[in-house]
């Protein structure tokens, strides 16, 4: 065990089926093992998270991966330093359609059915009459300005030639996502579960695809500190990230899933019905209540045996998220410093934690044998 600065900890964190790693190390005892004692803080939107991390009242939080370069830049907020020790969990996101729309698509190209996962060329038609008629354009949601998901749905409709001038893009916070499909606010939503799933369940959405469909394995969430609390905490970070770790590990056995499911069913946490809760955890993505749902081996994945590239937070990653931001035209009139990424992403304090992980699961077996 090793000794910790800092022993009380807030973490932050969105309802959400991928902050399971946050919750498994709280429910299964991963923090306490470390000689942690966490606090997990639910948060109800992206923007209220970065504040409160910004400020020091959560200490560290499930932040989307592109969150900390944002930050590190000043985009949306005064420049302050994030980092992220380790990636969280890959995929996970999906796009929902409302039934109207779905009925407009499907009236639009004389079809009595789609295929999934839905191509973006099928709103081209529904988007043109639409202009013809004078009507508004169709309002998409996602959860925050600089997030895959914001980049995903733009990437998908960048695939049929359509773009933020052909539709509207706003933000609206992943709770809120089904109550505003279903009054009409908007026409649809890229989401982490289990809001796509709920959608479905209550009969007013339909699942077109999910981010897996769009990017394979790209990451999703990350854990997210300041710099300065990292230098003055380095054991307290390891630790955390230790029992992330393990939290994640034991994520991998598909049969435990349920288990977490369950765990995260609780009002403290996604506060939502199992039943949307567990289909992406087991690989099974929901598509509409008349229709057959498809599979999606790795909808939510958060770790994989032997490939510790799952968890780690590559340069090569955060150079390619940078240059999603750059294509949705966020950086403009924003100079890049060097190595920036590398203050960002850090997978030094990522091997560090193994080195600690395998001392200690060394130490273990020698003490067994003794």
């Amino acid at each position: 065990m090793i000794s910790l600065e800092k022993s009380d900890i807030n973490l932050g964190f969105i309802p959400l089926t991928d902050s399971a790693p946050l919750i498994i190390a709280k429910e299964l005892g991963f923090f306490e093992q470390w000689g942690l004692k966490v606090s997990l803080r639910k948060q109800n939107s992206w923007a209220t998270l970065r504040d409160k991390l910004h400020a020091g009242i959560i200490d560290a939080a499930q932040m989307l991966a592109p969150m900390p370069i944002a930050s590190s830049l000043g985009l949306g907020t005064p420049v302050t330093e994030v980092i992220t020790p380790m990636v969280l969990s890959l995929n996970g996101n999906a796009i929902t359609f409302s039934e109207q729309l779905y009925l407009e698509i499907l009236a639009q190209n004389k079809l009595s059915s789609i295929t999934f996962p839905m191509a973006a060329y099928l709103l081209q038609s529904v988007v043109k009459n639409r202009l013809e008629l004078g009507k508004d354009k169709l309002k998409f949601a996602n959860v925050f300005p600089y997030s895959c998901h914001n980049y995903q749905l733009r990437d998908w409709l960048k695939s049929a030639g359509l773009s933020d001038n052909d539709v509207d893009l706003v933000i609206v916070p992943p709770v809120n996502m089904v109550g505003f499909l279903e009054s009409g606010e908007i026409d649809g939503f890229c989401v982490g579960g289990p809001w796509n799933a709920k959608a479905v369940r209550s009969g007013i959405g339909i699942t077109a695809l999910t981010s897996y469909d769009i990017w394979q394995d790209s990451p999703e969430k990350v854990l997210g500190l300041l710099g300065a609390f990292y230098q003055k905490h380095p054991n307290t970070v390891l630790a955390i990230c230790a029992a992330l770790k393990q939290a994640c590990a034991w994520l991998e056995d598909v049969p435990n899933r349920f288990e977490a499911a369950r765990i995260m069913s609780h009002a403290e946490y996604l506060d939502a019905n199992l039943d949307v809760i567990a289909p992406s955890l087991l690989g099974s993505c929901l598509t509409h209540r008349d229709m057959a749902p498809r599979s999606v081996p790795t909808y939510n994945q958060f770790s994989a045996f032997n490939k510790e590239a799952v968890n780690q937070p590559e340069l090569v990653r955060g150079e390619w998220l940078i240059k999603q931001m750059q294509e949705a035209g966020q950086l403009i009139n924003c100079e890049i410093p060097p190595r920036f990424i590398s203050r960002v992403f850090r997978p030094d304090i990522y091997q560090q934690m193994q080195m600690l992980l395998a001392n200690t699961n060394q130490n273990k077996l020698i003490r067994k044998a003794q």
